[in-house]
Protein backbone atom coordinates (compact mmCIF):
# COMPACT_ATOMS: atom_id res chain seq x y z
CA UNK A 1 0.00 0.00 0.00
CA UNK A 2 1.19 3.31 -0.60
CA UNK A 3 1.93 5.18 2.59
CA UNK A 4 -0.36 8.00 3.84
CA UNK A 5 -3.17 6.55 0.82
CA UNK A 6 -6.16 5.26 2.68
CA UNK A 7 -7.56 1.95 1.37
CA UNK A 8 -11.24 2.80 1.84
CA UNK A 9 -14.27 0.98 3.46
CA UNK A 10 -15.21 -1.28 0.70
CA UNK A 11 -11.39 -2.26 1.05
CA UNK A 12 -12.37 -5.37 3.06
CA UNK A 13 -14.62 -3.66 6.06
CA UNK A 14 -16.40 -6.05 8.23
CA UNK A 15 -20.12 -6.22 8.84
CA UNK A 16 -21.51 -5.08 12.12
CA UNK A 17 -21.85 -8.02 13.69
CA UNK A 18 -18.88 -9.72 12.72
CA UNK A 19 -15.20 -10.07 14.47
CA UNK A 20 -13.26 -7.85 12.05
CA UNK A 21 -9.99 -5.39 13.97
CA UNK A 22 -12.26 -4.44 16.99
CA UNK A 23 -12.49 -8.71 17.33
CA UNK A 24 -10.88 -11.41 19.36
CA UNK A 25 -8.36 -12.09 16.44
CA UNK A 26 -8.26 -8.35 15.45
CA UNK A 27 -7.25 -7.79 19.64
CA UNK A 28 -4.55 -10.00 19.15
CA UNK A 29 -3.16 -8.68 15.87
CA UNK A 30 -3.75 -5.11 17.21
CA UNK A 31 -1.33 -5.83 20.27
CA UNK A 32 1.30 -7.88 17.77
CA UNK A 33 4.80 -5.93 18.59
CA UNK A 34 3.90 -3.92 21.31
CA UNK A 35 6.42 -3.05 24.26
CA UNK A 36 5.38 -4.25 27.80
CA UNK A 37 4.98 -0.47 28.40
CA UNK A 38 2.69 -0.20 25.77
CA UNK A 39 0.60 -3.06 26.68
CA UNK A 40 0.38 -1.60 30.05
CA UNK A 41 -0.75 2.00 28.80
CA UNK A 42 -3.16 0.20 26.50
CA UNK A 43 -4.89 -2.07 29.17
CA UNK A 44 -5.29 1.22 31.74
CA UNK A 45 -6.97 2.95 28.80
CA UNK A 46 -9.43 -0.05 28.09
CA UNK A 47 -10.10 -0.09 31.55
CA UNK A 48 -10.80 3.72 31.27
CA UNK A 49 -12.88 2.84 28.22
CA UNK A 50 -14.62 0.46 30.54
CA UNK A 51 -15.42 2.41 33.54
CA UNK A 52 -16.91 5.07 31.06
CA UNK A 53 -19.15 2.71 29.25
CA UNK A 54 -20.52 1.46 32.73
CA UNK A 55 -21.23 4.89 32.97
CA UNK A 56 -22.89 5.62 30.03
CA UNK A 57 -25.16 2.83 30.85
CA UNK A 58 -26.08 3.83 34.62
CA UNK A 59 -26.81 7.36 32.83
CA UNK A 60 -28.97 5.43 30.62
CA UNK A 61 -31.07 4.01 33.97
CA UNK A 62 -34.66 4.64 33.60
CA UNK A 63 -34.99 4.49 37.58
CA UNK A 64 -36.78 7.36 39.00
CA UNK A 65 -33.69 7.90 41.15
CA UNK A 66 -31.45 7.93 38.14
CA UNK A 67 -33.78 10.97 36.62
CA UNK A 68 -34.46 13.09 39.75
CA UNK A 69 -30.71 14.03 39.42
CA UNK A 70 -31.17 14.79 36.11
CA UNK A 71 -33.78 17.22 36.24
CA UNK A 72 -32.47 18.84 39.19
CA UNK A 73 -29.15 19.88 37.23
CA UNK A 74 -31.20 20.63 34.37
CA UNK A 75 -33.54 22.97 36.21
CA UNK A 76 -30.03 24.16 37.90
CA UNK A 77 -28.86 24.92 34.58
CA UNK A 78 -31.82 26.48 33.24
CA UNK A 79 -32.24 29.18 35.92
CA UNK A 80 -28.27 29.93 35.81
CA UNK A 81 -28.91 30.98 31.56
CA UNK A 82 -32.39 33.09 32.48
CA UNK A 83 -29.98 34.80 35.12
CA UNK A 84 -27.94 35.34 32.86
CA UNK A 85 -30.16 36.63 29.90
CA UNK A 86 -31.58 38.61 32.82
CA UNK A 87 -29.18 39.92 34.11
CA UNK A 88 -27.89 41.54 30.64
CA UNK A 89 -31.35 42.76 29.99
CA UNK A 90 -31.31 44.67 33.19
CA UNK A 91 -27.81 46.01 32.44
CA UNK A 92 -27.99 47.01 29.02
CA UNK A 93 -31.12 49.29 29.86
CA UNK A 94 -34.64 49.24 27.92
CA UNK A 95 -33.68 48.68 24.24
CA UNK A 96 -30.96 46.45 23.33
CA UNK A 97 -27.64 44.74 25.58
CA UNK A 98 -24.21 46.23 24.93
CA UNK A 99 -22.20 43.59 21.89
CA UNK A 100 -19.74 42.26 24.10
CA UNK A 101 -23.34 40.79 26.11
CA UNK A 102 -24.90 40.03 22.90
CA UNK A 103 -21.65 38.10 21.96
CA UNK A 104 -21.51 36.62 26.02
CA UNK A 105 -25.02 34.69 25.61
CA UNK A 106 -24.53 33.15 22.14
CA UNK A 107 -26.38 29.85 21.65
CA UNK A 108 -24.32 27.15 21.59
CA UNK A 109 -25.08 25.07 18.79
CA UNK A 110 -27.81 26.85 17.01
CA UNK A 111 -28.42 25.14 13.62
CA UNK A 112 -25.99 22.57 14.23
CA UNK A 113 -26.54 19.63 12.11
CA UNK A 114 -26.16 17.70 14.76
CA UNK A 115 -28.90 17.97 17.99
CA UNK A 116 -28.08 18.48 21.57
CA UNK A 117 -29.40 17.13 24.69
CA UNK A 118 -30.07 19.66 27.70
CA UNK A 119 -27.51 18.05 29.54
CA UNK A 120 -24.60 18.20 26.73
CA UNK A 121 -26.13 21.86 26.14
CA UNK A 122 -25.58 22.95 29.71
CA UNK A 123 -21.96 21.28 29.74
CA UNK A 124 -20.11 22.65 26.90
CA UNK A 125 -22.39 25.75 26.30
CA UNK A 126 -20.04 28.01 29.21
CA UNK A 127 -16.81 27.30 27.66
CA UNK A 128 -17.20 26.61 23.81
CA UNK A 129 -19.15 29.15 21.15
CA UNK A 130 -19.18 25.82 18.64
CA UNK A 131 -22.08 24.10 17.33
CA UNK A 132 -22.54 20.00 17.64
CA UNK A 133 -22.26 17.88 20.68
CA UNK A 134 -18.56 18.35 21.18
CA UNK A 135 -19.39 22.46 21.21
CA UNK A 136 -16.43 22.75 18.92
CA UNK A 137 -17.61 22.62 15.60
CA UNK A 138 -17.03 26.25 14.63
CA UNK A 139 -19.00 26.10 10.77
CA UNK A 140 -22.28 25.49 9.67
CA UNK A 141 -23.60 25.13 6.01
CA UNK A 142 -26.29 26.86 4.08
CA UNK A 143 -27.90 27.17 1.15
CA UNK A 144 -27.81 30.65 -0.58
CA UNK A 145 -31.25 32.96 1.01
CA UNK A 146 -31.79 30.03 3.77
CA UNK A 147 -33.12 30.97 6.68
CA UNK A 148 -31.40 29.86 9.72
CA UNK A 149 -31.20 29.65 13.40
CA UNK A 150 -29.22 32.75 14.93
CA UNK A 151 -26.62 31.82 17.01
CA UNK A 152 -27.00 34.98 19.42
CA UNK A 153 -29.70 34.95 21.86
CA UNK A 154 -31.46 38.63 22.30
CA UNK A 155 -33.34 40.10 25.53
CA UNK A 156 -36.70 40.15 25.00
CA UNK A 157 -37.42 44.03 23.88
CA UNK A 158 -34.52 44.21 21.88
CA UNK A 159 -35.33 46.38 18.71
CA UNK A 160 -32.07 48.42 17.82
CA UNK A 161 -29.85 45.28 17.46
CA UNK A 162 -28.89 44.77 13.30
CA UNK A 163 -26.67 42.17 11.69
CA UNK A 164 -24.90 42.06 8.53
CA UNK A 165 -22.55 39.17 6.82
CA UNK A 166 -19.33 39.84 5.90
CA UNK A 167 -16.72 37.91 3.68
CA UNK A 168 -14.46 35.53 6.00
CA UNK A 169 -11.31 36.32 4.01
CA UNK A 170 -11.49 40.61 4.68
CA UNK A 171 -14.46 41.43 7.02
CA UNK A 172 -16.18 43.33 3.61
CA UNK A 173 -19.45 43.81 3.67
CA UNK A 174 -21.62 41.03 1.56
CA UNK A 175 -25.14 42.67 2.06
CA UNK A 176 -26.72 45.04 4.21
CA UNK A 177 -27.45 45.00 7.28
CA UNK A 178 -30.89 43.54 8.67
CA UNK A 179 -33.02 43.78 11.70
CA UNK A 180 -31.77 41.30 14.67
CA UNK A 181 -34.86 40.48 16.63
CA UNK A 182 -35.47 38.09 19.69
CA UNK A 183 -36.16 34.36 18.77
CA UNK A 184 -36.08 35.33 14.55
CA UNK A 185 -34.05 33.87 12.11
CA UNK A 186 -31.63 35.25 9.90
CA UNK A 187 -31.30 34.88 5.93
CA UNK A 188 -28.18 33.69 4.77
CA UNK A 189 -25.99 35.55 1.87
CA UNK A 190 -27.33 34.66 -1.40
CA UNK A 191 -23.74 34.46 -2.89
CA UNK A 192 -21.64 31.02 -2.02
CA UNK A 193 -18.61 31.80 0.05
CA UNK A 194 -17.49 31.76 3.55
CA UNK A 195 -19.12 34.25 6.11
CA UNK A 196 -18.81 35.74 9.24
CA UNK A 197 -21.55 37.52 11.13
CA UNK A 198 -21.48 40.63 12.29
CA UNK A 199 -23.84 42.57 15.22
CA UNK A 200 -24.50 46.06 16.13
CA UNK A 201 -26.42 48.82 16.79
CA UNK A 202 -25.82 52.61 14.96
CA UNK A 203 -22.73 52.85 13.47
CA UNK A 204 -21.08 50.07 16.05
CA UNK A 205 -20.36 46.74 14.80
CA UNK A 206 -18.25 44.07 15.79
CA UNK A 207 -17.67 41.09 14.19
CA UNK A 208 -18.51 37.81 15.45
CA UNK A 209 -15.14 35.69 13.93
CA UNK A 210 -15.08 32.54 15.66
CA UNK A 211 -18.22 30.88 14.02
CA UNK A 212 -18.68 30.72 10.16
CA UNK A 213 -21.04 30.16 7.64
CA UNK A 214 -20.58 28.53 4.41
CA UNK A 215 -23.18 29.03 1.85
CA UNK A 216 -22.84 26.32 -0.66
CA UNK A 217 -22.55 26.39 -4.42
CA UNK A 218 -25.73 24.53 -5.53
CA UNK A 219 -24.86 21.00 -6.95
CA UNK A 220 -26.81 22.30 -9.66
CA UNK A 221 -24.73 24.60 -10.53
CA UNK A 222 -21.67 21.45 -11.79
CA UNK A 223 -21.49 21.39 -15.73
CA UNK A 224 -19.53 18.95 -17.54
CA UNK A 225 -17.60 17.51 -14.46
CA UNK A 226 -16.60 21.16 -13.20
CA UNK A 227 -17.53 24.29 -11.36
CA UNK A 228 -15.99 27.72 -12.24
CA UNK A 229 -13.52 25.83 -13.90
CA UNK A 230 -12.41 23.49 -10.98
CA UNK A 231 -12.75 19.38 -12.34
CA UNK A 232 -14.62 17.37 -9.88
CA UNK A 233 -15.97 14.54 -12.24
CA UNK A 234 -18.93 13.28 -11.33
CA UNK A 235 -20.46 11.20 -8.68
CA UNK A 236 -21.01 7.38 -8.37
CA UNK A 237 -24.89 7.03 -9.65
CA UNK A 238 -24.81 10.51 -10.17
CA UNK A 239 -27.08 9.93 -13.35
CA UNK A 240 -29.29 7.55 -11.46
CA UNK A 241 -30.39 9.30 -8.84
CA UNK A 242 -28.16 8.12 -6.23
CA UNK A 243 -26.41 10.02 -3.32
CA UNK A 244 -24.46 13.15 -4.07
CA UNK A 245 -24.05 16.53 -1.85
CA UNK A 246 -26.54 19.22 -1.98
CA UNK A 247 -23.46 21.53 -2.87
CA UNK A 248 -19.92 22.70 -2.28
CA UNK A 249 -17.97 25.26 -0.42
CA UNK A 250 -15.91 27.47 -1.97
CA UNK A 251 -12.30 27.47 -1.26
CA UNK A 252 -9.90 30.24 -1.65
CA UNK A 253 -5.94 30.62 -0.48
CA UNK A 254 -7.34 32.91 2.22
CA UNK A 255 -10.29 31.11 3.62
CA UNK A 256 -8.33 27.76 3.47
CA UNK A 257 -6.83 28.76 6.63
CA UNK A 258 -10.51 29.39 8.30
CA UNK A 259 -10.84 27.22 11.40
CA UNK A 260 -14.27 24.73 10.78
CA UNK A 261 -13.34 22.68 14.53
CA UNK A 262 -11.16 23.52 17.48
CA UNK A 263 -8.54 20.88 15.41
CA UNK A 264 -9.17 20.73 11.79
CA UNK A 265 -9.19 23.70 9.34
CA UNK A 266 -11.33 24.43 5.76
CA UNK A 267 -7.90 23.36 3.53
CA UNK A 268 -7.36 20.25 5.39
CA UNK A 269 -10.74 18.78 3.43
CA UNK A 270 -9.30 20.05 -0.01
CA UNK A 271 -8.91 17.49 -2.68
CA UNK A 272 -4.83 16.32 -3.12
CA UNK A 273 -6.00 16.21 -6.78
CA UNK A 274 -3.13 18.31 -8.08
CA UNK A 275 -5.00 21.08 -9.24
CA UNK A 276 -3.77 24.35 -8.68
CA UNK A 277 -6.25 27.07 -9.14
CA UNK A 278 -8.19 29.15 -7.21
CA UNK A 279 -10.81 29.22 -5.95
CA UNK A 280 -11.24 25.25 -5.74
CA UNK A 281 -14.54 23.30 -4.02
CA UNK A 282 -15.36 21.18 -1.33
CA UNK A 283 -17.78 18.96 0.72
CA UNK A 284 -17.73 18.98 4.40
CA UNK A 285 -19.83 17.44 6.85
CA UNK A 286 -20.29 18.93 10.02
CA UNK A 287 -21.18 15.77 11.63
CA UNK A 288 -17.80 14.61 10.70
CA UNK A 289 -16.01 17.30 12.45
CA UNK A 290 -18.46 16.64 15.78
CA UNK A 291 -16.82 13.06 15.35
CA UNK A 292 -13.41 13.74 15.26
CA UNK A 293 -13.60 16.72 18.06
CA UNK A 294 -15.50 14.05 20.39
CA UNK A 295 -13.04 11.56 19.46
CA UNK A 296 -10.05 13.93 20.52
CA UNK A 297 -12.05 14.74 23.99
CA UNK A 298 -12.20 11.38 24.73
CA UNK A 299 -8.46 10.66 23.88
CA UNK A 300 -7.61 13.81 26.40
CA UNK A 301 -9.71 12.72 28.91
CA UNK A 302 -7.89 8.52 28.67
CA UNK A 303 -4.76 10.74 29.17
CA UNK A 304 -5.92 13.27 31.51
CA UNK A 305 -5.26 16.18 29.23
CA UNK A 306 -7.65 19.19 30.69
CA UNK A 307 -6.85 20.73 27.28
CA UNK A 308 -8.13 18.87 24.14
CA UNK A 309 -6.64 21.93 21.96
CA UNK A 310 -3.24 20.21 22.98
CA UNK A 311 -4.11 17.11 21.31
CA UNK A 312 -2.14 17.14 17.60
CA UNK A 313 -3.86 16.37 14.68
CA UNK A 314 -3.01 15.94 11.22
CA UNK A 315 -5.60 14.98 8.08
CA UNK A 316 -3.94 12.83 5.84
CA UNK A 317 -7.27 12.85 3.22
CA UNK A 318 -10.18 14.79 3.80
CA UNK A 319 -12.83 15.48 1.01
CA UNK A 320 -11.74 13.88 -2.09
CA UNK A 321 -13.32 15.20 -5.86
CA UNK A 322 -14.98 11.36 -7.79
CA UNK A 323 -12.21 12.56 -10.23
CA UNK A 324 -9.25 12.36 -7.77
CA UNK A 325 -10.57 9.63 -6.13
CA UNK A 326 -10.60 7.10 -8.92
CA UNK A 327 -6.80 7.64 -9.44
CA UNK A 328 -6.61 6.70 -5.46
CA UNK A 329 -4.75 3.39 -5.42
CA UNK A 330 -6.98 0.87 -3.54
CA UNK A 331 -9.98 3.53 -2.77
CA UNK A 332 -14.14 2.32 -3.11
CA UNK A 333 -15.75 3.33 -6.18
CA UNK A 334 -18.21 5.45 -3.78
CA UNK A 335 -15.95 6.22 -0.93
CA UNK A 336 -17.04 8.28 1.50
CA UNK A 337 -14.59 10.93 1.14
CA UNK A 338 -16.57 11.61 -2.07
CA UNK A 339 -19.43 12.88 0.31
CA UNK A 340 -17.40 14.98 2.68
CA UNK A 341 -17.94 12.92 5.76
CA UNK A 342 -14.95 10.74 6.11
CA UNK A 343 -11.45 12.12 6.62
CA UNK A 344 -8.05 10.00 7.20
CA UNK A 345 -6.75 11.37 10.49
CA UNK A 346 -3.03 10.92 12.76
CA UNK A 347 -3.79 11.57 16.21
CA UNK A 348 -0.82 11.88 18.46
CA UNK A 349 -2.66 9.89 21.53
CA UNK A 350 0.03 9.42 23.71
CA UNK A 351 1.62 12.53 23.35
CA UNK A 352 4.84 11.73 22.25
CA UNK A 353 5.17 13.92 19.32
CA UNK A 354 5.20 10.99 16.83
CA UNK A 355 1.78 9.34 14.82
CA UNK A 356 2.40 5.54 15.73
CA UNK A 357 0.20 2.12 15.44
CA UNK A 358 -0.14 2.59 19.34
CA UNK A 359 -1.98 6.08 18.74
CA UNK A 360 -3.48 4.82 16.20
CA UNK A 361 -5.09 1.61 18.06
CA UNK A 362 -6.27 4.29 20.91
CA UNK A 363 -8.00 6.32 18.47
CA UNK A 364 -9.86 3.77 17.26
CA UNK A 365 -11.04 2.23 20.75
CA UNK A 366 -12.12 6.34 21.33
CA UNK A 367 -13.68 6.16 18.15
CA UNK A 368 -15.61 3.15 19.23
CA UNK A 369 -16.37 4.78 22.85
CA UNK A 370 -18.22 7.82 20.93
CA UNK A 371 -20.18 5.70 18.65
CA UNK A 372 -21.62 3.91 21.87
CA UNK A 373 -22.45 6.92 23.68
CA UNK A 374 -23.58 8.87 20.29
CA UNK A 375 -25.06 6.17 17.82
CA UNK A 376 -26.68 8.96 15.63
CA UNK A 377 -22.79 10.12 14.45
CA UNK A 378 -22.23 5.95 13.96
CA UNK A 379 -20.01 4.90 10.82
CA UNK A 380 -16.68 3.60 9.88
CA UNK A 381 -13.57 3.29 11.07
CA UNK A 382 -10.27 1.66 9.45
CA UNK A 383 -6.95 0.85 11.12
CA UNK A 384 -3.91 1.56 9.11
CA UNK A 385 -0.40 0.17 10.23
CA UNK A 386 2.64 -0.19 8.52
CA UNK A 387 6.16 0.22 8.57
CA UNK A 388 6.01 4.22 7.42
CA UNK A 389 2.81 5.63 8.85
CA UNK A 390 0.03 5.06 10.54
CA UNK A 391 -3.73 6.68 10.58
CA UNK A 392 -7.38 6.14 11.12
CA UNK A 393 -10.12 6.67 8.78
CA UNK A 394 -13.25 7.92 10.58
CA UNK A 395 -16.50 8.52 8.71
CA UNK A 396 -19.94 9.29 9.52
CA UNK A 397 -21.72 7.48 7.04
CA UNK A 398 -24.92 6.48 9.27
CA UNK A 399 -24.29 2.54 9.33
CA UNK A 400 -21.06 0.23 11.00
CA UNK A 401 -18.33 -0.73 9.26
CA UNK A 402 -15.00 -1.78 10.51
CA UNK A 403 -11.98 -2.85 8.69
CA UNK A 404 -8.12 -3.40 9.32
CA UNK A 405 -5.26 -1.85 6.43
Amino acid sequence: MTPGVSIDDEAEPTAAGSTGAGGPSGAREATAGLTMFELARLEEARRRAAEVEAQVRASASVTAHARRPRNWLSAVAFMSALGVVLAIFRSSGPDVATLDEIAAVRVAGAGAEVARDAATEAAVAAARPGYGRSGDVLVRVAMPNQMIESPVALPAGSSAVRYQWVRAADSSEADAPRLLAPGTAMLAPPRPGLYHLAVGEGASRRVLDDLSLAVLVPFAQKFGGTVNGYRLGSWPFERLGGERPLGFVEVTARTARVPVSRHLRLGDFVSHDRQSQWPRYVVVSPRLLDKVELVVDEIAKLRGVPDPSRIRVRVNSGFRTPLHNSGVEGSALNSRHQYGDAADVAIDADGDGRFTSFDSRIVGLAVEMIEKRHPELVGGLGVYVNARSSYVHIDARGRRARWWG
